[in-house]
C-alpha cells in the first residue's frame, strides 16, 4: 500500500459511529466524520509517516490534496498535518495557488484557520515581496473564508506583525455581519495586543467595531 491507502486503511479500522456524531454535531454537520480523536488520529498519521516518508517528502502536495478531498474530516486534518510538516520553509512561489484552493475547499473556521496562520503566514514570511498582492486579492474575494485568512495570517508574527496593514484590513470589514469576520477582527486584535496594548485599545477606540470585535479584542486588556 501506499501511504494514502494505508492511512486510509488504518484510520477507517478505528472508526466509530458512537464517537462520529457528536463531532459532526459539533461542525453543524458540515462534515462527515470517522469518529476518530485526536491523539489516535495523530499517531496513525505518524505511524503512516514514517512508514512512507521518502514517498511523501516527494509528493507532499498531490497526497495532501488527496487526502483534503476525501469525505471525512478526519482526512482532511490529516492532510493540513501533512502541510504544517512540510511546508516549512519549502514553498515555491506558485504554491499561493494551492494555497487558496485549500482555504475554498471543504472550508470551516477548523481547517481555514490553522491555514491561514501556518500555511499561507509561513508562504508570506517566506515571499514577504508577496503580502500585498495576496492580500489584497483574498481581502477583496467574495469568498468569507479568503476574507477571513487575509485577516489572520499574522497571528503567528508576534512583535513583527505589520500593524498598519492589520489595521486596514480589520477596518475594510468592520461593517461584515458575518460572524466569522467579526471574531477574526477581534481575534487578530487580541493577538498582537500582547505586544502593543496602548495602540489596540487607541484603535478599537476610533475603529467603530461591531460589537463582537470589540469585546474579543480587548478581552486581555485591562
Amino acid at each position: 500500500m501506499n501511504f494514502v491507502e494505508d492511512l486510509e486503511h488504518n484510520l477507517t479500522q478505528k472508526a466509530c459511529r458512537e464517537t462520529a456524531i457528536p463531532m459532526e454535531d459539533y461542525m453543524k454537520n458540515n462534515f462527515n466524520f470517522l469518529g476518530i480523536k485526536t491523539e489516535v488520529r495523530r499517531t496513525i498519521f505518524k505511524e503512516a509517516y514514517e512508514k512512507h516518508k521518502q514517498e511523501v517528502k516527494a509528493n507532499f502536495r498531490d497526497i495532501a490534496w488527496q487526502l483534503f478531498t476525501k469525505n471525512e474530516r478526519e482526512f482532511h486534518q490529516c492532510a493540513i498535518d501533512l502541510l504544517v510538516k512540510e511546508f516549512k520553509k519549502n514553498y515555491v512561489l506558485d504554491d499561493i495557488t494551492f494555497i487558496e484552493k485549500l482555504i475554498t475547499t471543504n472550508s470551516w473556521w477548523d481547517s481555514v484557520d490553522v491555514l491561514a496562520k501556518y500555511i499561507l503566514g509561513g508562504y508570506l514570511k517566506q515571499f514577504p515581496n508577496e503580502t500585498y498582492k495576496v492580500v489584497e486579492r483574498f481581502s477583496n474575494s467574495e469568498n468569507m473564508w479568503l476574507n477571513r485568512s487575509a485577516l489572520l495570517f499574522q497571528l503567528s508574527y508576534k512583535e513583527k506583525t505589520d500593524f498598519e496593514l492589520l489595521k486596514s484590513e480589520c477596518l475594510k470589514h468592520s461593517k461584515s455581519n458575518e460572524f466569522f469576520i467579526q471574531k477574526a477582527i477581534g481575534w487578530v486584535l487580541r493577538d498582537y495586543s500582547r505586544f502593543d496594548a496602548e495602540n489596540v485599545k487607541k484603535f478599537v477606540a476610533e475603529a467603530n467595531l461591531k460589537p463582537l470585535s470589540i469585546r474579543e479584542a480587548l478581552r486581555n486588556i485591562k
